[in-house]
């Protein structure tokens, strides 16, 4: 009877190992499915970026770990033109802050979720993206998939996938000799694609036309060398102080 026992509770283990890691299986597979529009984009931003750093002095290593440890597309695109520049740090650094506190309000969203993740809440965190961000409020419900793991997995893979397209842009413009006038392109129209996106979500256009009016004024007052900084500021100044609630709060349907 022991035996028969010892027996019964090795087949449950068995058969519990076997549906984890079915399950974690077909989690990874619904993860790379729906990961797959957003690694056709990140095709040509990630190896238009690699080639701005190779172009800026900054190999593929140094592209691999910007991904790694800095990993924020848009900031990374402007990060070329500071280093370029020799950009103070203080300005830098502001800079990140403001163009990425949007993060703060996606993170805020999923705190009840992510607390129920264990350890990899932290990971979570860290890899949070305007895209990662855009799956875990479209995820669905699919049979055999955990949504814990759907969302490690989606996570984990597009920050796989900026890195490697980073990578690639790095190496081919360090192993390819071209003139790369124009590429750096690839920034303004990444930010010109932010803002309509954001333009098109918004309840109301306000914000862009202080955003505008701030840059142009602050562009004659300073000149387009040191416009960011001051702009930055006096926009997100003039949104806190008398900013309205229906000016940033996204339309159903709208983007995020």
């Amino acid at each position: 009877e022991l035996r028969q026992a010892g027996r019964r509770a090795v087949g449950a283990k068995m058969r519990h190992g076997g549906f984890i890691g079915a399950m974690i299986k077909n989690s990874f597979r619904y993860a790379l499915r729906r990961s797959v529009p957003i690694m056709v984009g990140y095709f040509p931003v990630g190896v238009a970026y690699g080639i701005l750093m190779s172009s800026a002095g900054y190999g593929a290593v140094w592209s691999a770990l910007a991904g790694l440890f800095v990993y924020a597309g848009s900031l990374q695109m402007l990060m070329v033109t500071f280093f370029e520049n020799g950009v103070p740090l203080l300005t830098v650094t502001v800079t990140a802050l403001l163009l990425s506190s949007r993060h703060l309000f996606y993170g805020i969203s999923f705190i009840g979720k992510f607390r129920s993740y264990g350890a990899w809440k932290y990971f979570l965190i860290y890899g949070m993206s305007d895209e990662s961000y855009s799956l875990l409020c479209s995820y669905k419900e699919q049979d055999g998939a955990d949504e814990k793991w759907v969302h490690i997995f989606s996570t984990a893979l597009i920050w796989i996938y900026w890195i490697f397209f980073s990578v690639l842009g790095g190496l081919v413009g360090s192993l390819i000799t071209f003139n790369t006038d124009g590429i750096d392109f690839a920034l303004t129209a990444l930010f010109v694609v932010i803002l309509i996106d954001g333009l098109r979500g918004a309840k109301s256009k306000m914000p862009g036309v202080i955003a505008a009016v701030s840059s142009v004024g602050w562009i004659l007052a300073v000149g387009a060398d040191s416009f960011l900084l001051p702009s930055l500021l006096t926009t997100v100044a003039i949104l806190v102080v008398f900013g309205h609630k229906e000016w940033t709060v996204p339309e159903r349907g709208g983007a995020r």
